[in-house]
């Protein structure tokens, strides 16, 4: 009888259990939704070389971390980009989106790419202040690239040139390739400057 009424009650406390709680589905049947999981204001992310030296930072005025992909929303979305020997690149917009690989950085809404004016050096020639205007940029990160297939505007020093279908950044070149109908207008480099 003992045996019994004991039997009976863990079955009963099983099955009062088994009502209580819904199926747990296991980690690979979980569906995570799109959903922030952690926002920072004012945030920064950086990026060391193999010799400890930034490789780039990105800042934002609001980084918003998604867990399911592991996407990153910018709010404001500035990005520098460090060469060793020349001047730092300086890409913003008003909006991005970083991929979850941390590989790709597009930028939306007046979007833009800066480089400062540099003097010349034992080892590279002066440069003019450049200045790449578009709606869309896409960085590709770890190749030092940046690409627009949108209409980009084009200034450096006092030359300006324009391009109907957008052009391609090299960080570690710095040059700029423009693609499509190219107009504008080059002017003289000042003396000193070449």
């Amino acid at each position: 009888m003992p045996l019994i009424l004991m039997g009976t009650l863990t079955l009963a406390t099983f099955w009062l259990v088994q009502k209580n709680n819904p199926a747990e589905k296991s980690q690979l049947e979980r569906v995570r939704l799109h959903e922030p999981d952690y926002i920072i204001e004012d945030g920064s992310l950086s990026a060391l070389n193999e010799l400890g030296n930034t490789k780039y930072r990105i800042l934002g005025n609001k980084v918003t971390h998604y867990d399911d992909d592991a996407s990153i929303d910018i709010e404001v979305p500035r990005m520098r980009l460090f060469q060793p020997d020349k001047a730092p690149v300086t890409v913003k917009s008003k909006t991005g989106h970083l991929d979850g690989d941390l590989s790709i950085l597009e930028l939306f809404d007046n979007a833009s790419i800066f480089r400062p004016a540099q003097p010349a050096s034992a080892t590279e020639p002066a440069t003019l202040r450049m200045l790449a205007s578009s709606s869309y940029f896409k960085v590709f990160i770890n190749d030092d690239i940046i690409e627009t297939d949108k209409p980009i505007t084009l200034e450096q020093g006092m030359s300006i040139m324009t391009s109907t279908d957008g052009g391609t950044f090299d960080n570690i070149q710095q040059s700029m390739v423009l693609s499509g109908q190219v107009k504008g207008r080059i002017e003289r480099a000042p003396r000193g400057t070449q």
